[in-house]
């Protein structure tokens, strides 16, 4: 099969420039001015459009096996490639926790069947699967998921004897949550002493606090710094986390990475009194101040990948009491144009999106062959119009649990294809429910 995309305007490693491209199966074959429109089986002119490597979200739940009720990996990677992400890395705090490498292959067989985007997941490491943990193979699982907070999923990995084991022992990747569980615990009850179960959620930050965070982010850092492991701390979302990372070398060579999340970018505490629980997150969305260091720490590279933390959850569970409202939201269709309305705001360049959300992303977990757009790369690729408005509602909503925190926005860049392995699988509004997408593999350093 080959496509042959016409006069696109490709943001690609720091640049903008007008280009063919010619797809051959499952790859980018050549990419080229005025490449010859013979022996091609389709034609897709992009003149207007701006053509995009696709998205690698590493950071989301999809909810299978246990908890499909609120979504799952057919319905969220629906959603995903709808939004131009076309790869995702998934977290193991399903039903049960992805914590052997039996149930973890059982995530990847399922994936394997159903899933429209490229597919990776994390091993998730307890307080005493040490042993599983270090069975788990580099060249096709993305690295090892610690909760040092709880969250959804009760795997908090609190014992320091099994956290140096795993930082000492293994060279995978090890991401992490990050929120201090003795501080939370004490915040908490000092707002259940005072109002019940039915703590206003404009406290939410102030529980799940920016000491929780720092306090938690710094002891991982110190440990990774004194064993010499690779960590990537996953959601950043205070400013004062933003001073334990580095920017002077690059992300290549770096052995400790930072991630922020496009709700922390984009809400702040003051909008909890008009969307309560449907922002509540872990960590949780905190002030403008935090919001505004994030910000700085993204664009002079001490924050290294855009990433959604996609999590839903069913409209009437978000509905529940402070205390019983689970943390998280589904994003992960709409993380591209969130931050498309960011650049055409002015707060972040074509170029650095792109790199932040697709190479960086693939240069931070070695993906093979992905993340840019280069000759003999897998051709996964998005195609977005820059002037085209529209609002999301429930008719556009792709989530299995049919609601979106950010439902009633406007916005003014739309994607109109996608592409998975060279497969044209989204194409103004309408997906191919034949499926395409492959598991992702990683680099292994001798």
């Amino acid at each position: 099969m080959k496509i042959l995309i016409k006069n696109a305007q490709i943001v690609n490693e720091n640049l903008v420039f007008q280009s063919d491209i010619l797809i051959e199966n499952d790859l980018i074959s050549v990419i080229s001015k005025n490449i010859s429109e013979e022996n091609v089986d389709q034609i897709i002119d992009a003149s207007g459009k701006y053509l995009l490597p696709g998205i690698i979200d590493d950071q989301v739940h999809f909810r299978e096996p246990g908890l499909t009720h609120k979504g799952d990996i057919e319905s969220e990677s629906r959603s995903a490639i709808a939004g131009g992400t076309t790869s995702f890395i998934e977290q193991p705090n399903t039903v049960p926790n992805a914590v052997t490498q039996e149930l973890l292959a059982d995530k990847y067989e399922i994936a394997s069947q159903k899933s429209f985007a490229n597919y990776g997941f994390m091993m998730g490491g307890t307080n005493d699967n040490l042993e599983e943990v270090l069975k788990t193979n580099p060249r096709n699982v993305p690295g090892i998921k610690l909760f040092l907070g709880s969250s959804t999923g009760n795997m908090l990995v609190d014992n320091p004897e099994t956290l140096e084991n795993i930082f000492s022992n293994t060279k995978m990747l090890i991401a992490v949550h990050c929120e201090d569980e003795a501080t939370i615990r004490e915040n908490t009850q000092k707002y259940l002493d005072e109002y019940g179960e039915d703590i206003p959620v404009k406290f939410h930050h102030l529980i799940r606090s920016e000491e929780a965070c720092y306090k938690s982010s710094s002891k991982a850092i110190e440990l990774a710094e004194k064993t010499g492991a690779r960590l990537h701390v996953f959601h950043l979302s205070t400013a004062k986390e933003t001073s334990l990372f580095r920017n002077d070398i690059p992300l290549k060579d770096k052995k400790i990475t930072a991630e922020v999340c496009v709700h922390h970018l984009t809400f702040t505490n003051e909008d909890y009194d008009t969307k309560g629980g449907l922002i509540k997150w872990n960590p949780a969305v905190k002030t403008q101040k935090d919001k505004d260091g994030l910000w700085e720490a993204l664009l002079d590279d001490r924050i290294d990948v855009i990433a959604t933390d996609h999590a839903p959850h069913t409209w009437e569970e978000k509905q529940n009491v402070y205390t019983k409202c689970p943390s998280g939201a589904p994003l992960v269709q709409h993380s591209l144009v969130v931050m498309l309305e960011n650049f055409k705001n002015g707060k972040i360049s074509l170029e650095r999106i792109i790199e932040k959300m697709c190479h960086n992303p693939a240069i931070l977990f070695r993906i093979e062959k992905r993340g840019f757009i280069r000759e003999g790369y897998k051709a996964d690729l998005v195609l977005v119009d820059l002037e085209d408005s529209w609002t999301v509602d429930k008719e556009n909503i792709l989530y299995k649990c049919g609601w979106s925190p950010l439902e009633g926005m406007n916005f003014n860049s739309k994607v109109t294809h996608t592409f998975v392995n060279g497969n044209l699988v989204y194409e103004n509004g309408k997906i191919n429910e034949e499926k395409f997408g492959e598991r992702l593999l990683f680099e292994v350093e001798e």
